[in-house]
C-alpha cells in the first residue's frame, strides 16, 4: 500500500482558511451608515449656500458668515472622524465622565458668580461659554451624553418592560432636561423626551405603558402653563394669532414669525433666481435669517420642491440611522443610533414647524444647515457616531438582549 504524499499548507494560508471571514477584518466598510454622512454633507452645503445668501445685496463672493461655516465644516468632520475612529463601544464606557462632565457645564453657565468673560447672558439667557475662538453650548454636547447614558442603561435590563420601570429613565432624562429649562432653552429640552421614547421602544417596552404615559402628559400640560416664562407665553400666543388671522401682534410679538412666513410664501413652487432672492431677504429684515431661521431662506430660494428635496435629505439622514440600527445586534450601538436618529428628527420637525408658523419659536437651529459652530460640530459627532456603529461587526459570543416573551402582551 502507497500513501501519496500531503503537502503541508502554508501557515499563513492555513491561519486565513481556518479563520471565519468576518475575523480578518473587524471593520465592515459596506453599510448604511454611509447614507447618514452623504446626507450631513449634502445638508451642510445647502446651509452655506443659504448662509452665503443672507448677506446682503452688496456681497461680492463668499461672505464672512458663509467662509466661517465652511471652516466649521472642516472642524465638524474633524470631530465626526474623531468620534467614528476607535469602537463606540469604549466611548459608551466613559459615559460617567462624560455625563458629570456635562452636568457640571450646564450648572456652571447658571452659577451667578461665574465671569461674564465666560458667561455672558443674552437676552436673558445663559447657555454658552465663551472659548474665544468660539461660543460652546453645553446644551449641545448634553443631547449625546444624555443619549449614551440611557443608552447604556437600558442595553441590558427588562425593568422597562414594567410600568413602574419607567422611573429610572425618566429621571435620567429630566435632570439634564430641567437644568437646561432653567437656563431658559425650552427648545432643546423638547428633544429628550422623543429620543427617551424612541429608545424606549427599540429597548422592548410596552406600547400600552408609553401610551399612557403620553396620555398623562397631554392631561397636564395645560396645567403647565401658568409655570411659563412672560416670553415664552408670548411666543404661544404669537402662534394663536398667526393661526386665527390675528394681526394685531405683526410688528410685535408676530414679527419674525410673519417675516419668515413671508419669505417662505415668496419662495412658490420652484423659488426665486439667486439674485431676486438675494435682495427679497435683505429687504424682508428677517431676524437671525442664517441661523434659526434658515429655512425660511431655503424655501425662498427653492421653493416648495426645494424644500422638499431637503426634507428628503433628512429622510436619507435618519434612515441611515436606523437601517444602522436595525444591523446592528449589539444593543448599546442600537439603542444609540436610534436615540440620535430621534434627536436630529425632532429638531428638524421644531424648527421647521416654527418657521412655517405651527410651532412657537424657541430659538433652535436647523441640523447641519443652520449658522453656528456648537450646533454644527456636535451635529457632526452624531453622524460620526452612527458611522462608527455601523464599521463595527458584531462580536462573537455577544450577549443577546432585547428578546422578551411575548405573553405577557404590548
Amino acid at each position: 500500500m502507497s500513501f501519496s504524499r500531503i503537502e503541508p499548507l502554508d501557515p499563513g494560508a492555513r491561519r486565513g482558511a481556518l479563520r471565519p471571514a468576518a475575523q480578518r477584518s473587524r471593520v465592515r466598510w459596506v453599510n448604511p451608515a454611509w447614507l447618514t454622512v452623504a446626507a450631513s454633507l449634502m445638508l451642510t452645503l445647502v446651509g452655506v449656500y443659504c448662509i452665503n445668501l443672507t448677506a446682503g445685496v452688496s456681497s461680492d463672493g463668499f461672505s464672512s458668515l458663509a467662509t466661517k461655516q465652511l471652516a466649521l465644516l472642516m472642524l465638524g468632520i474633524l470631530a465626526g472622524a474623531f468620534i467614528a475612529a476607535p469602537d463606540y463601544r469604549w466611548i459608551g464606557r466613559l459615559s460617567p465622565l462624560l455625563i458629570i462632565a456635562t452636568l457640571g457645564a450646564l450648572v456652571f453657565v447658571m452659577l451667578p458668580w461665574a465671569p461674564e468673560a465666560l458667561v455672558t447672558p443674552r437676552n436673558g439667557a445663559r447657555r454658552w461659554i465663551n472659548l474665544g475662538v468660539t461660543d460652546f453650548q453645553p446644551s449641545e454636547l448634553a443631547k449625546i451624553a444624555y443619549v449614551i447614558a440611557v443608552a447604556r442603561y437600558l442595553r441590558f435590563r427588562e425593568n422597562h418592560r414594567r410600568f413602574l420601570g419607567l422611573a429610572p429613565p425618566a429621571i435620567i432624562t429630566f435632570v439634564p432636561m430641567g437644568l437646561i429649562l432653567i437656563e431658559p432653552d425650552l427648545g432643546t429640552a423638547l428633544l429628550f423626551l422623543p429620543a427617551l421614547f424612541a429608545m424606549l421602544i427599540a429597548a422592548g417596552a410596552k406600547l400600552k405603558h408609553l401610551l399612557i404615559v403620553c396620555a398623562v402628559a397631554m392631561a397636564t400640560t395645560p396645567a403647565m402653563y401658568p409655570l411659563l416664562q412672560p416670553h415664552q407665553k408670548a411666543r404661544i400666543q404669537a402662534v394663536i394669532n398667526q393661526v386665527t388671522g390675528d394681526e394685531s401682534g405683526r410688528d410685535t410679538i408676530n414679527y419674525q414669525g410673519d417675516r419668515a412666513m413671508t419669505l417662505v410664501g415668496a419662495g412658490g413652487t420652484v423659488g426665486m433666481g439667486a439674485k431676486k432672492s438675494r435682495a427679497v431677504i435683505h429687504f424682508n429684515a428677517l431676524p437671525e435669517d442664517h441661523n434659526d431661521m434658515i429655512f425660511a431662506v431655503v424655501a425662498n430660494r427653492f421653493g416648495l420642491l426645494g424644500t422638499i428635496g431637503m426634507l428628503g435629505l433628512y429622510l436619507l439622514w435618519v434612515g441611515g440611522a436606523l437601517l444602522t440600527a436595525a444591523t446592528c445586534t449589539e444593543p448599546f450601538g442600537r439603542l444609540l443610533a436610534v436615540g440620535l436618529a430621534a434627536i436630529v428628527a425632532t429638531q428638524m420637525t421644531i424648527n421647521i414647524g416654527m418657521t412655517v408658523g405651527l410651532l412657537p419659536i424657541t430659538g433652535m437651529t436647523l441640523p447641519f444647515v443652520s449658522a453656528g459652530g456648537a450646533s454644527l460640530i456636535v451635529s457632526y459627532m452624531m453622524a460620526g457616531f452612527i458611522l462608527n456603529i455601523g464599521l463595527r461587526r458584531p462580536l462573537y459570543l455577544q450577549r443577546k438582549s432585547f428578546e422578551f416573551s411575548t405573553e405577557d402582551g404590548v
